[in-house]
C-alpha cells in the first residue's frame, strides 16, 4: 500500500512538472504581468499607468440626436470642452435653464431637474440634478472600442 501511494504521488509531480516545462515552452505565462488578458487599456501591464488616448474630435454643433429607448437622458450635440460644471458655476445652466433656453435658440431642461429625492418640486435645479455630465454626453465620430448589436426601440424609429 505504502509502495503505491509512493508511485502515485511521485507520478503526479512528474506530470506537474512536464506540463509546467511545457507551458513555459509555449510562451504561456509569459504575459508581461497583464494575466494574459486583451482589454481596452492593450497590453500594459496593471501596475502601468499608460498614457492617456488623445481626445475625439466632438463636431461644433450638430442637429438635435434622436433617443435610442425610452427615458434616455438627452445627447448633447455640441462640444463642451472648457465648460465649467463645478459646485459654484455651471455653465450648461446659462443656456438651457428656464429664463434663458428660449433667447438662446437651446433646449430647456426637463421639469423633472426640480425635483428632489423626496418627489418635492423645488424652485430651482435639484442639487442631485446640478451636475449635468453625470447623464448627459457628447457624442464624437469614433471608431466603436468594442462591437456593438444595440436595436433601437421600435417604437422610436
Amino acid at each position: 500500500m505504502m509502495k503505491k501511494s509512493i508511485l502515485l504521488t511521485l507520478s503526479i509531480t512528474l506530470t506537474l512538472i512536464s506540463g509546467f516545462a511545457f507551458s513555459e515552452e509555449q510562451g504561456v505565462g509569459l504575459d508581461r504581468g497583464i494575466g494574459g488578458v486583451e482589454s481596452l487599456r492593450g497590453d500594459t501591464e496593471l501596475e502601468t499607468t499608460r498614457p492617456a488616448d488623445p481626445l475625439k474630435k466632438v463636431p461644433r454643433d450638430q442637429v438635435d440626436i434622436e433617443s435610442s429607448y425610452v427615458f434616455q437622458p438627452p445627447l448633447i450635440p455640441h462640444h463642451i470642452r472648457h465648460y465649467e460644471i463645478s459646485l459654484n458655476a455651471n455653465k450648461c445652466l446659462s443656456c438651457h435653464s428656464w429664463t434663458k433656453a428660449k433667447q438662446m435658440g437651446a433646449t430647456k431642461i426637463s421639469v423633472t431637474h426640480f425635483v428632489n429625492r423626496n418627489d418635492e418640486v423645488l424652485a430651482d435645479v435639484s442639487p442631485r440634478r446640478y451636475f449635468c455630465l453625470q447623464c448627459h454626453v457628447t457624442q464624437a465620430d469614433a471608431k466603436p472600442l468594442v462591437g456593438n448589436s444595440f436595436e433601437r426601440v421600435k417604437s422610436l424609429q
